[in-house]
This record gives structure tokens, C-alpha cells and sequence, in this order.
């Protein structure tokens, strides 16, 4: 008789931005006239920059002849791409990472899912509550965790470290030991970012317990302060307690390109295994690698023409995000975030649940953004709007909340 994974059936309804697309649908079919702006979901909005694109017209042309064509990529992903970005995204900024410790992937989401199956199932696992789904629920599937307690909105057998506004959405060092640990900085959803000082209290913990940190860095191209890391990398003893997760989606529009990696240095070593041989073996079993033509796009990145351009990009998004914030500011608001992430995040008006505040966006002034409870409990009575939309959207945006 087939049996099913019953971890899957722990997990409450549909996945966050799933459920939120169903919601707007629906009212949208109600109401077809009415023009929704999206602020949701963090899409990026911009084309391609012309760097990316003139590569992507180059390696297209390279698989339409014999001698230039392409099959499959090398298991970690092309030479010329992990040595960029050994190159500029390390090297660069005084971290010892070389590039056969970066594995290539289709996005950090995937990776940010994936990376679980190289851990026993009897790890404890800690996350930041707000957090980002895909982390929570990626180790229940896996069965590293125990029921969802609905009184507690969370999974009994997770340790959650609350990010509360009084000690600015970031966590505290956890009382009951994990094994592993995930971090996002700067973070989504709050958009809170860590000082170097700080982030380097969490790679000595960890190097103290023998846990191993999962730091997403998705964001970390709208940093704008100079005390902020763009990689734990630049901690010291880093090399031996993390892994890091990197992604081409929002710092260079790679959304609906799909591009990112993985960095799992050789000395993160756990019960005399090297954790790299480990994502070695999963990822050349069960990947076959981002196709050519992308890897190619993404070299586009690190070049002179690529970093001026997107440069201007990653501007462009943040302006967004000023104008966010100083909107929801100046319109009485309590608001947070939009200083080294495309993000802002505000505590729902009148004490308004997260869901509450959803609907009353979407029916009264036709923004769609998302609620806080979504990433957890201790996100409820707070809400994520998204820098990634058009400037002009973000403008009627922001005129139409402040009106209501």
C-alpha cells in the first residue's frame, strides 16, 4: 500500500504568497474595473540591464552553432562564473572563499529548501520569528520538527527566537542550544540589518556549541550602512560554522531568469564529515545545473558595464523604499526597514490583525501587500510592503493608503 509523507500534512493551509495570489484573484474577478497596485510579493519589476542582456544574445548565439554549443554544466557550475564571484563578492571584501566552495544553483530558494537534506532529521533547528517560510517549513516536510500548536501559531520542537520592535527586529541569542541556525540579514520581512559586531557574537556561538549558521544574504546588494557585513564571511571563524546562500534575484532582476548559489566552506566540518562533499554529492545527484546561457548572464554581473548598471537598479528600487517609508512616516505610521533592505515594514493601524489590515488594504484603497502573521506569530500586528514595484506604482501607492 503507498504510503504519504504525513510531514507534509502538519503544514497549515497553502504556502503564504499562494494564499495571498488566491485573495487577490478572487477580488479581482468580483471587482474586474478596479486597479490593484501589488506590493506583496518581492518581484522585481526592471528589465534586464543592458550588460545581462548583451550576454544573454551572445550565449544564445554560442548554443546555435556546433563548435560554441552547450550540454550540461559542471556539477558546481561553470569556472568563469564561481571565479567571478569568488572574485568580487569576496575576495573583494577580504573573505577567504575560493571558487570551488561556491556551488551554482537556480536561486536560493531552492538552495535555502534543499540545504536541510545534507542534516540528520534529529537537529534542532532555531529561526528568527518573523521569518521567512520557506525555512520553517522545508524542516517540517523533513520531519525535524514536531505538530503545528495552533495556539502558539508555530511548530512544537523549533526554537524561535523573537524579533520584536524593542530590540530592532533582531534576535537574541537562544537559551536552549540549537544545531542549526538560520539567519537572514539584511532581513526579509522586517528588513532589519546586523552590525558586524553582532553578527560576529552569532559565529562564536556557534563555533562554541558546534552549530552550524544558514545565513541568507539575498539582500545584501541594497546595503547602505558601512557597519553592516554583506557576507558572515567577514566574520572571523565563519569559515567554520556557515554556509551561505546567495541569489541573482534581486540584485540584478534575476526573478524570472533563475539564478543563485551556495557557499559551503571546506573547514565546516560536523561529526569528521566535510559538510562540502556532503552538497557536493546532493547537488551533482539531484541537479543538473543552471543553464549555460544564465551562468553567462550572470558573469554579465560582475562586469564594469553590469555593476554601473546595476548600481543604478538597485537605486532605483530603493528610492521605493524611501518613498515608502517617509510616506507611512509623515501619515503617522510606525514603520521600520528600507535602509539596507527593499523592505518596510509597519505595525498594523488601531491594532488590526495582519489578515484584517490585508483586506482592509485591498477593498478600500486596492494595495495588496503582506501580512506579518504570515511569517510568523510574532509577526502579527505588523505588515511587509515591497520596494520592487514601479516608482509610479509605489507613488499611488502610498497616496492611497495615506488617504484612508
Amino acid at each position: 500500500m503507498v504510503t504519504v509523507n504525513k510531514n507534509y500534512l502538519k503544514l497549515p493551509g497553502s504556502y503564504l504568497f499562494s494564499t495571498i495570489a488566491k485573495k487577490v484573484a478572487a477580488y479581482q474577478a468580483a471587482n474586474p474595473d478596479v486597479e490593484i497596485v501589488r506590493l506583496g510579493i518581492g518581484d522585481v519589476t526592471q528589465p534586464l540591464v543592458p550588460a545581462i542582456i548583451d550576454a544573454l544574445h551572445k550565449s544564445v548565439d554560442e548554443m546555435a552553432n556546433a563548435e560554441t554549443f552547450h550540454g550540461y554544466a559542471p556539477d558546481l557550475g561553470y569556472e568563469f562564473l564561481r571565479s567571478a564571484i569568488a572574485k568580487n563578492d569576496y575576495e573583494a571584501r577580504g573573505c577567504q572563499i575560493s571558487a570551488d566552495e561556491i556551488f551554482v544553483s537556480d536561486g536560493a530558494k531552492s538552495d535555502s529548501g534543499n540545504i536541510q537534506e545534507i542534516f540528520g532529521t534529529d537537529n534542532k533547528v532555531a529561526v528568527c520569528d518573523p521569518v521567512y517560510p520557506v525555512y520553517v517549513d522545508t524542516n517540517v516536510m523533513a520531519g525535524r520538527t514536531g505538530e503545528y500548536n495552533k495556539k502558539n501559531e508555530n511548530f512544537d520542537g523549533v526554537i524561535y527566537m523573537p524579533c520584536l520592535e524593542s530590540n530592532g527586529f533582531l534576535p537574541e541569542l537562544p537559551v536552549e542550544t540549537p544545531d542549526l541556525i538560520y539567519l537572514c540579514f539584511p532581513n526579509n520581512p522586517s528588513g532589519a540589518a546586523i552590525t558586524k559586531d553582532k553578527l560576529q557574537e552569532w559565529v562564536d556561538y556557534a563555533n562554541k556549541n558546534g552549530a552550524v549558521i544558514i545565513y541568507d544574504a539575498a539582500y545584501e546588494a541594497y546595503i547602505t550602512e558601512e557597519d553592516v557585513p554583506h557576507s558572515i564571511y567577514e566574520c572571523e571563524g565563519a569559515r567554520t560554522c556557515a554556509i551561505e546562500l546567495r541569489s541573482f534575484s534581486k540584485n540584478a532582476g534575476f526573478t524570472g531568469v533563475r539564478l543563485g548559489f551556495t557557499v559551503v566552506p571546506k573547514d565546516l566540518v560536523r561529526e569528521g564529515v566535510a559538510l562540502h562533499d556532503l552538497w557536493a554529492r546532493r547537488h551533482g545527484t539531484k541537479f543538473n545545473g543552471a543553464p549555460y546561457i544564465v551562468q553567462r548572464a550572470g558573469e554579465a554581473v560582475y562586469s564594469p558595464e553590469g555593476k554601473a548598471q546595476l548600481k543604478e537598479q538597485v537605486a532605483y528600487y530603493m528610492r521605493n523604499a524611501h518613498t515608502i517609508y517617509n510616506g507611512l512616516k509623515e501619515a503617522g505610521y510606525s514603520v521600520s526597514g528600507g535602509v539596507n533592505a527593499p523592505y518596510i515594514w509597519l505595525k498594523t493601524p488601531n491594532n488590526m490583525s495582519s489578515w484584517d489590515f490585508f483586506d482592509y488594504l485591498l477593498k478600500t484603497a486596492h494595495v495588496v501587500g503582506t501580512p506579518g502573521s504570515g511569517f510568523g506569530a510574532h509577526g502579527e500586528g505588523f505588515f511587509r510592503l515591497t520596494a520592487f514595484g514601479t516608482y509610479e506604482n509605489t507613488l499611488e501607492a502610498i497616496r492611497r493608503i495615506t488617504a484612508l
